[in-house]
């Protein structure tokens, strides 16, 4: 395949959608076979968007293994295991590991229904021109995050609240480096947002 920037990548972080495993919040909302239903559209959306935008390379960064159906048969996409005791170890292994390969990397996920193509163009544009690269989500989290060289962002930070985003700008201020913050967007983490998805999808 020829990709717009063949020098970046594209990761992408997603959990085996396995039924008490996978979208636990939501579980009281939708049970266990439900959440877990919800978790495998969630990534064969994400993964269709980002092979289809022809933007990069993609890799999926899987947990707690490779081993699942829904990460098998994306022709192109290189399968990884995450690496790391917390979801900032995971991310920087990765990250760090993006840069073997790219010049730049941005890091996704699977929760967000408003990021498209035209987003991780914009992401990947951002880096020729900052080190970092944040897509800041309501919740006060982040939906995307991307570096053209290894920063120490992800330590220290309270991870599933509403500080994070907060905090990693406060890294980055500590690190001396240039960010650019694109739009904010909004994920699918609580049961209050399976409603939102379903108006989303049909709007």
């Amino acid at each position: 395949m020829t990709y717009r920037y063949p020098d970046a990548g594209i990761q992408i972080f997603a959990r085996a959608p396995v039924p008490g495993e996978a979208k636990t919040r939501l579980i009281p909302a939708l049970g266990a076979d439900g959440a877990a239903a919800l978790q495998a559209r969630l990534l064969q959306r994400t993964l269709a968007m980002a092979t289809r935008s022809a933007l990069a390379p993609v890799q999926l960064w899987c947990a707690p293994d490779c081993d699942h159906a829904a990460f098998r048969d994306w022709p192109g996409v290189s399968r990884h295991v995450q690496q790391g005791a917390d979801l900032g170890e995971r991310m920087q292994h990765a990250l760090i590991a993006g840069l073997e390969t790219a010049r730049r990397v941005i890091l996704i996920g699977t929760d967000c229904p408003g990021l498209d193509a035209g987003y991780l163009r914009q992401a990947i544009e951002r880096l020729a021109e900052h080190d970092v690269v944040l897509g800041p989500a309501e919740d006060g989290g982040y939906v995307l995050v991307g570096w053209r060289r290894p920063v120490d962002l992800f330590a220290a930070i309270d991870w599933g609240s509403e500080r994070v985003l907060e905090q990693t700008r406060t890294r980055l201020r500590a690190a001396g480096v240039s960010w650019h913050e694109l739009p904010v967007l909004w994920d699918v983490d609580r049961p209050a947002d399976v409603a939102r998805l379903a108006r989303y999808q049909n709007s």
